[in-house]
C-alpha cells in the first residue's frame, strides 16, 4: 500500500510540474532578470498587439536601458509608458525604457511600460509563443520565449501616436 501511494504521488508531482501554468518563464541578461514574457490575445482586425514582462530586475550597480526589440510576429515594435487616463490606461512612445540599478520596473498590461507590436502579421492567439528580441544599452540583446495569454484583468489601452 505504501508502496502504491509513493508511486501516485511520485507520478502527480510529475504532472503537476511539467503543467504549463505550474512553469515560471523568463532568463537572466548580464544584471538583469526578465520575468515572465507574455502578450495578449489580439482581438479580430486587430493589427497591433502588445507584449508584456512581469519585471525587468536590474540587480547591478549599474543603470541600464531597454533600446529598443523586434520580433517575427510583428513588422516594427515600440517601446510604451503608460499612464491612467479616464478610458483606463493610455500608451505613449518612449524612446527608452530606464532601468535603474537595483530596482524592477514593470511591463505588466497593469504596469508603466509595454511594449507595443505594430502590423502584426496574424492574430496572437491564446496558447501561441513567439520570440521577442530585447535590446539593452549595457546588457546586450537576449531573445525570450513569449506566451500568449489572456490576464485576469486586461484593461483597454489607448495609443497615442
Amino acid at each position: 500500500m505504501k508502496h502504491i501511494f509513493s508511486r501516485r504521488f511520485c507520478v502527480m508531482a510529475a504532472l503537476v510540474m511539467a503543467s504549463p501554468l505550474c512553469v515560471a518563464h523568463g532568463s537572466t541578461q548580464g544584471d538583469l532578470v526578465i520575468d515572465h514574457p507574455y502578450a495578449l490575445p489580439s482581438a479580430q482586425g486587430e493589427s497591433h498587439g502588445r507584449a508584456h514582462l512581469r519585471g525587468i530586475q536590474n540587480k547591478g550597480d549599474q543603470a541600464d536601458r531597454l533600446v529598443s526589440a523586434s520580433t517575427p510576429v510583428a513588422a516594427l515594435v515600440k517601446l510604451h509608458s503608460l499612464r491612467p487616463d479616464a478610458n483606463g490606461l493610455r500608451g505613449m512612445e518612449v524612446p527608452v525604457i530606464e532601468l535603474p540599478a537595483k530596482t524592477t520596473v514593470k511591463l505588466r498590461h497593469t504596469g508603466d511600460y509595454q511594449i507595443t507590436l505594430v502590423d502584426l502579421k496574424a492574430l496572437l492567439k491564446d496558447g501561441d509563443r513567439f520570440d521577442l528580441t530585447l535590446n539593452f544599452a549595457h546588457a546586450g540583446s537576449q531573445t525570450v520565449k513569449v506566451w500568449v495569454q489572456t490576464p485576469r484583468e486586461a484593461p483597454s489601452v489607448h495609443l497615442s501616436h
